[in-house]
């Protein structure tokens, strides 16, 4: 979720809201994301800045004003009767740990996204699962494979930065990138990315001008840049039940600062490794990208 997004005139307070399938779009009145997409049809930039840009939380985050942040919004906020399309038709489990979907050959323009996910509480949160799955320049989904699909984790300042395409547009939808997001321990945030300038956005009946990116050119690709906010304070513990599915976060078992003797074995971003040589490890020197120190036994 972007932070300090303007908020719109006569704006309803928010009160209890039914559960999917309950009440009709008369009963519960006008909410937020309605106003918003309607002004973003008459051509209004509601949720952006001056700049142009969207606001982002780090920037409520860098005040000392004890400010908290709003959630980032799932896909569907209860405007709709669409719940399933919070998700798609098209999520897989099991995604791969990467961080770069784009393999040599790739057709489509070169996108990096980028961020912070942040607690209400203003606070990066490290170690964060986001799981991104998104349409190849066709507009199409692999789901024989695990083309344009890969799960990370945020570091320790609650960063994370994919590398990727620019999607195509899937029919009847505007240009979008799926991604759950769940610090560890805590509930699954099902969302979706989207595109400032596309026509179908004021068309989409599941676009939220809350999760616009801001994009920019970058040579001959993109940039784009937000902020997540989970409904979490930053004093999560260790996931009980596990993440479905379960995974490890790049860290493993290996430690900086750790004499290993040849032989030793450890665990990292998911794969076990043994030592080659004795060593005391240091930053930098993390099993993938010393192959005389380390390796990979799976």
């Amino acid at each position: 979720m972007t932070s300090d997004t303007p908020t719109t005139p006569d704006e309803p307070k928010p009160g209890p809201r039914p559960g999917p399938g309950q009440g009709s779009g008369a009963d519960r009145g006008i909410s937020r994301k309605t106003l918003l997409r309607a002004a973003v049809a008459a051509g209004a930039a509601v949720p952006l800045l001056a700049t142009g840009g969207v606001a982002l939380a780090r920037d409520a985050a860098r005040s000392s004003d004890g400010r908290t942040l709003t959630p980032t919004p799932y896909c569907d906020d209860g405007d709709d009767l669409t719940p399933d399309q919070m998700e798609g038709p098209y999520f897989k489990p099991n995604s791969p740990l990467r961080t770069n979907l784009v393999t040599p050959g790739t057709p489509g323009t070169p996108l990096t996204v980028s961020g912070y996910v942040f607690g209400r509480n203003c606070v990066p949160l490290s170690g964060v699962l986001l799981d991104f799955w998104q349409a190849d320049d066709n507009g199409d989904y692999d789901m024989a494979d695990y083309t344009f699909r890969g799960h990370q984790f945020t570091d320790a300042t609650g960063a994370f930065a994919l590398k990727t395409i620019v999607p195509g547009l899937y029919p009847g939808r505007t240009r979008h990138i799926h991604v759950k997001v769940q610090a560890p321990g805590e509930p699954i945030l099902t969302t979706q990315l989207y595109f400032p300038g596309e026509p179908r956005n004021s068309t989409d009946m599941i676009f939220d001008p809350a999760l616009l990116m801001n994009v920019r050119g970058a040579g001959g690709g993109k940039e784009g840049t937000f902020d997540f906010v989970l409904n979490v304070d930053s004093d999560t513990g260790p996931t009980d039940p596990p993440t479905d599915p379960p995974t490890d976060p790049p860290g493993g078992t290996w430690t900086s600062g750790h004499a290993y003797t040849s032989g030793d074995r450890v665990t990292y971003g998911g794969r076990s490794y043994r030592c080659l040589q004795a060593h005391t490890s240091m930053a930098g020197w993390e099993p993938p990208n010393v192959p005389a120190l380390w390796q990979p036994e799976s």
